[in-house]
């Protein structure tokens, strides 16, 4: 099973990075599943139905989101009726959606987990005991897992990975729109990378026009940010399980700069 996991999507020019790259690259790489994570692809703050379905058309075949997971109206209603988009597990009881999802075809079943983290984060549930609890319920219907751990924190990320280890086929991070160069397996047989990256305009302060940043950090007022357009690039992590043993067998960064298309 060859799954691919798209890094942080951001506004107009990160979805238009999905259309011009993901249908050559489903065919070259043979992928079998695409999962984005589109926590800001809808003027970088949510996602909204209609994005949603248009990421569709392009090849995505499920989401994740994060902690943006509420910005966009109508998102709770959104996130609870769609079968194939999960919120992190984490939130509190009752909140809205799922936090995990199926997907199964002819390559196999396979099972995304989204958590977030808690360091410089909103104070949420366990994101370790939430996790340990679900992926042994999940464990019943298929071993091919994938953990998306949406996190500030690079450490809460490793120790996320390390505390999966042969418990998962993957731990893939996001949020904080930077791809880390430290893609591995880890010793019990779990793909980690601690982010998968932004797909998204990389000519700013993490997909944001750099003065809306700036004017914050710097002068300290609030001000509406908005996505940036330049220096497009489409980043992810492919990652290929066995499917008898559920174990990732090889995991990737695939980049792809669209002036390049």
């Amino acid at each position: 099973m060859i799954v691919l996991l798209i890094g942080d999507i951001v506004g107009r020019p990160g979805r238009k990075a999905v259309r011009e790259v993901l249908p050559s690259l489903k065919d070259k790489l043979s992928i079998d599943y695409v999962i984005a994570n589109a926590d800001n692809a809808s003027g970088g703050f949510g996602l909204t139905r209609d994005n949603a379905d248009e990421l569709r058309t392009y090849g995505v075949d499920g989401f994740t989101l994060g902690n943006h997971v509420w910005d966009q109206k109508g998102a709770p209603s959104m996130v609870e009726s769609d079968p194939q988009m999960a919120r992190p597990a984490n939130f509190p009881e009752g909140s809205p959606g799922q936090g995990y999802f199926y997907l199964d075809g002819v390559a196999g079943m396979l099972c995304v987990l989204h958590l977030q983290g808690r360091v410089f984060m909103d104070p949420i549930d366990c994101p370790f005991r939430v996790g340990k609890r679900l992926v042994e319920e999940i464990k019943e219907n298929t071993k091919a897992i994938i953990i998306d751990i949406h996190g500030e924190a690079t450490s809460e990320k490793q120790a996320i990975g390390v505390y999966f280890d042969g418990s998962v086929s993957a731990v893939v991070g996001t949020h904080t729109h930077v791809a880390t160069a430290d893609e591995r397996i880890l010793e019990g047989g779990t793909g980690f990378h601690t982010d998968a990256g932004m797909t998204g305009p990389h000519r700013s302060v993490i997909g944001m026009k750099a003065v809306g940043p700036l004017k914050k950090m710097v002068e300290h007022m609030k001000i509406r940010f908005e996505p940036a357009v330049e220096d497009v690039w489409f980043n992810s992590t492919l990652i290929e399980i066995d499917n008898e043993t559920g174990r990732c067998v090889r995991i990737e960064r695939v980049s792809r700069s669209i002036d390049d298309q």
